[in-house]
């Protein structure tokens, strides 16, 4: 008689096998197998055909179970790119093509096909595509990206849709065959390279408009194809069969106070007499000044008419400002805006001298520019408005701008120390 180990009690015993959906599939595939082998001994005519037609099914079905089902063709002859936030001000929102809820807009969020930008009534965004070409969506304005690809010949494709609002956008020398379009109320705009173009949509007043302001573009909208050159403007109403061809007056340059600019006082004073001057233009009777404290001009606190190309406003306080002019003609008609120049007034130590600062010659990569240089310990650095991150301790800065625009830039460098000693250098780079 066997004996019944002590450590073992007697009782119900469960031993558990572990099935997968897996194998539970397999065996019916094998049950399937067996079975259609009888069917086709006896009839054979029948069976055939049925596993003809179920050969596709069973084959994939197969491929599937086993982890072997063949990747998707990814042979297209077009890749989806990223565009990127560079600059955002204010409130700006993002939906993406894969949600339905809005969230707020970051540098680190990616924008693709189908994306939707939004800006607030005080809110400002660029986005840069992979082509190069940059859109600056201004405040309340909603943009949707309609194509964002390339293909194996490095020909891009970029297209925008302005829902409402005002964007500004240039491009650059890209791949020939390449399209950089933006879409307004049904009209198409197809921009040359190296181009700059503002387009304003306002469904509610039923204006719609292009203006190309450097190179050259197509409009088409209805079978109807309007060519564009420098400041020459676009413009017609929903129900309008043909669109408005407008030559615009261009606007001034604007020279001084220069962009990124800082502008300093003296023996402690708080505010400053400070001069603006832009170039003059042919056919102009009148320019329009306008300052303000936010780059989206939504309150201004100087707005004066003058008869001559420059102006001295007096008492203006510390701060960063930004300032732009307009021509205005015989008729009273004022072009569209120059580009805004961003100068900072800074105080200046009652006693301070200029402090060292050394800039090394400047290093082009492409459209980034390197900054190198020297000042004095513990000193802030500011390039371009934007301070420089890290100083070494023995003075030494390294600084990389963001990407510039082709043309002429100006590269401003500020060092200013805890007791008010400053010192700025500027030299001029030109972007190809």
């Amino acid at each position: 008689m066997a004996s019944v180990s002590s450590k073992r009690k007697p009782g119900v015993y469960i031993a558990w096998t572990t099935v997968t959906y897996r194998s539970v599939l397999l065996a019916l595939l094998v049950v399937a197998l067996v079975f259609g082998g009888v069917m086709h001994l006896v009839f054979p005519q029948f069976t055939d055909n049925t596993v003809k037609a179920a050969g596709n099914v069973t084959t994939n079905l197969l491929e599937r179970i086993a982890g072997m089902s063949p990747p998707p063709d990814k042979s297209s002859g077009s890749t989806e790119k990223q565009a990127r936030f560079t600059a955002l001000d204010g409130t700006v929102k993002i939906k993406k093509s894969s949600s339905n809820s809005w969230i707020t807009a970051d540098y680190i969020i990616p924008l693709e096909k189908g994306d939707v930008v939004q800006t607030g009534s005080e809110g400002m965004a660029k986005v840069v595509f992979n082509d190069g070409t940059n859109y600056t969506v201004k405040q309340d304005s909603l943009i949707v990206i309609e194509e964002n690809s390339a293909n194996d010949q490095q020909q891009t494709n970029v297209a925008v849709a302005v829902s409402t609002g005002t964007v500004d956008l240039s491009t650059t020398a890209y791949t020939q065959g390449s399209k950089s379009q933006v879409i307004v109320a049904g009209a198409t705009a197809s921009l040359a390279p190296e181009s700059a173009a503002m387009v304003h949509n306002d469904p509610k007043s039923d204006q719609h408009e292009i203006l190309v302001k450097k190179g050259s573009g197509e409009v088409a909208r209805n079978g109807e194809t309007v060519r564009l050159s420098d400041w020459e403007r676009a413009t017609f109403k929903a129900q309008s069969e043909k669109m408005a061809k407008i030559k615009e007056i261009g606007p001034p340059t604007a020279i001084s106070p220069a962009n990124m600019m800082p502008l300093f006082t003296t023996g402690g004073a708080k505010t400053k007499d400070v001069q603006f001057s832009w170039s003059p233009m042919a056919n102009a009777v009148g320019y329009r000044l306008r300052i303000s404290r936010n780059p989206y001009f939504s309150s201004t606190i100087v707005d004066k008419s003058v008869s001559t190309p420059d102006v001295t406003v007096t008492g203006l306080g510390l701060g960063a400002y930004y300032w732009m002019v307009q021509t205005r003609d015989g008729s009273g008609k004022e072009s569209v805006e120059s580009e805004k120049n961003r100068f900072t007034i800074i105080p200046k130590g009652k006693d301070a001298v200029a402090i060292d600062l050394e800039i090394d010659p400047l290093v082009q990569h492409g459209h980034v520019i390197e900054v190198t240089g020297k000042t004095e310990l513990n000193a802030r650095v500011m390039v371009n408005g934007h301070e420089v991150p890290i100083v070494s301790t023995d003075g030494t800065f390294h600084y990389f701008t963001p990407p510039l625009p082709t043309g002429e830039s100006l590269i401003t460098v500020t060092a200013q120390n805890a007791q008010g000693g400053v010192n700025t250098k500027q030299q001029k780079v030109v972007i190809q």
